[in-house]
């Protein structure tokens, strides 16, 4: 497993306006979105791509496509549904999957209550969104629902990491298969309840509001 923190002071500023608590919903989301675009930048520096001859106004000339088959991202319902924007406009020709897991807050294990994906991702390069990677029981059933499903390359773009989440999906994963975590933040800890410290907060209820 490979984790890389995207280190720009543009990922750093809108990141810290996310986890100020008077920040309102709307330059939340708006917030989200842009970070992500970002995020999305360096998650996609292995993205399949095959050369391709091209006529330019001036001449013949050797350029880049993406590759066949289209790359999956999937958000994770539903605080991922807040990165999927900001995903899907750096990677348009994307497709997209869905996939609800909830965490039980006294377990702390995650719950799958729905899936829209394709049955067979053999070959696919999947792109897994989910804001917080706390505890790691989420995304850890994530990568694994994929697994099942023949997938081998997954990045997963998190806005925030804590050390015990990334250890668990360490732990978890091995080395089965090609995993990325690209994030703009590992935290400090976990607290008792499972959060992240510092954090933000539960980003589904500040994308959204408290249902």
């Amino acid at each position: 497993m490979r984790v890389h923190v995207a280190n720009h002071p543009l990922v750093a500023h809108k990141l810290t306006v996310l986890r100020e608590t008077t920040t309102p919903s709307p330059t939340f989301r708006q917030l989200t979105e842009e970070l992500v675009t970002l995020l999305a930048y360096e998650a996609t520096r292995e993205i399949a791509v095959e050369e391709v001859e091209i006529t330019t106004p001036v001449a013949t000339a050797i350029g880049t496509h993406l590759a066949s088959p289209n790359a999956l991202v999937v958000p994770i319902l539903r605080a991922g549904l807040g990165m999927l924007e900001g995903m899907t406009r750096l990677l348009p020709t994307a497709e997209v999957g869905f996939l609800g897991l909830q965490r039980n807050e006294e377990t702390f294990e995650a719950v799958t209550y729905a899936n829209r994906l394709p049955d067979d991702l053999s070959g696919r390069q999947c792109y897994v969104l989910d804001p917080m990677l706390a505890t790691g029981g989420t995304l850890v059933a994530a990568i694994e629902y994929l697994f099942e499903r023949g997938a081998r390359h997954v990045t997963c773009i998190t806005l925030l990491c804590a050390p015990e989440g990334l250890k668990a999906v360490e732990d978890a994963i091995g080395d089965r298969a090609d995993v990325t975590i690209v994030t703009a933040s590992i935290d400090e800890r976990l607290n008792e309840k499972g959060y992240i410290v510092p954090g933000l907060g539960d980003a589904g209820d500040r994308l959204y509001g408290v249902v």
